[in-house]
């Protein structure tokens, strides 16, 4: 079995960011991801900086290349099916039965959604988008409607209206207090109570909104919650505790990355309650550079 000082287990932003500081720091290093990055629905990355409106599968592709230049790292194109502690470590079994342990792990295995209308899932990161900062420039001055799916979908709904004129969806659950509704009002955003059944559009595209009661609302670009959950079950299998957000559990991590399980780090999307690009390649970094530390700290012991 192959044994290395770190495994990071997801190549997206933050994956990639904590392997480039374990490279650098010159350990013994397994990459591990399967290819399916949950920004892949998206056509370009915003908001990110030096790589605003790039492809993510070109950020990734040019993270790879360059950890390739590094000589103690490895590449696995394979899920991560199972892990399990060991005294001095962990070990993980690979699809297509290979196994492999490490020192320490970092868990960059992102989320998946699930989207409250089956119409919205071929729209989804095209015309149905569930972050302002992230998309809102490039649906700027079209007609912008925010569905709730959870507490809190008023938030997002007051943003809105920076990027354009914006209708509020409670869909009949979400209705916000007398204060929130002065608020919205104040920002020039309508309220809607009877719930979005159906997007309507060509494609990807969107024109209108159907209601329960059958009337179409003009529409151009939804944004929404997706209630979310982490995609790999390694977190689980280990014992990492995990914390209720917004749109669903993610992992518990500290201010150093650091999980619940000793020498097991997580970053990205699994363990923050805000998705964002640029935080996720930042938590990678610390995850990586805590990995590092922690490495350290145990040989000096």
């Amino acid at each position: 079995m192959d044994r290395y000082d770190v495994i990071v287990v997801g190549g997206s932003f933050a994956g990639l960011s904590a392997a480039m500081q374990l490279a650098r720091a010159r350990r013994r290093l397994l990459l591990v991801d399967a290819g399916k990055p949950r920004n892949r629905f998206a056509a370009t990355s915003h908001g990110f900086l030096g790589q605003d409106g790039v492809p993510p599968a070109d950020i990734m592709r040019e993270g790879l290349t360059q950890l390739a230049r590094y000589p103690s790292v490895d590449f696995a194109h394979a899920e991560a099916l199972t892990a399990r502690a060991e005294a001095d470590g962990v070990t993980l079994t690979l699809s297509g039965g290979a196994g492999v342990s490490a020192r320490k792990l970092v868990l960059a295995t992102g989320v998946a959604d699930t989207l409250p209308l089956e119409s919205m899932i071929p729209r989804w990161g095209v015309s149905v988008l569930h972050c302002p900062y992230c998309h809102g420039y490039e649906v700027r001055d079209r007609r912008l409607a925010a569905i709730a799916t959870v507490p809190g979908a008023v938030h997002q709904a007051l943003m809105l209206p920076d990027w354009g004129p914006t209708t509020f969806f409670t869909q009949g659950r979400f209705e916000p207090t007398e204060e929130e509704a002065a608020q919205l009002a104040a920002r020039g955003v309508a309220i809607e109570r009877t719930p979005v059944v159906e997007l309507l559009g060509e494609g990807t595209a969107l024109s209108a909104l159907r209601l329960a009661d059958g009337r179409e609302v003009p529409a151009e670009a939804v944004f929404t919650a997706p209630r979310t959950h982490v995609t790999s079950p390694l977190a689980e299998q280990l014992g990492c505790a995990f914390e209720d957000g917004m749109t669903g559990q993610y992992i518990r991590v500290d201010a150093l990355q650091q999980t619940s399980v000793p020498g097991v780090f997580a970053a990205g999307d699994a363990a923050t309650r805000m998705f964002n690009a640029t935080l996720a390649s930042a938590a990678g970094v610390m995850a990586g550079v805590a990995a590092h530390r922690a490495l350290v700290q145990d040989a000096a012991a």
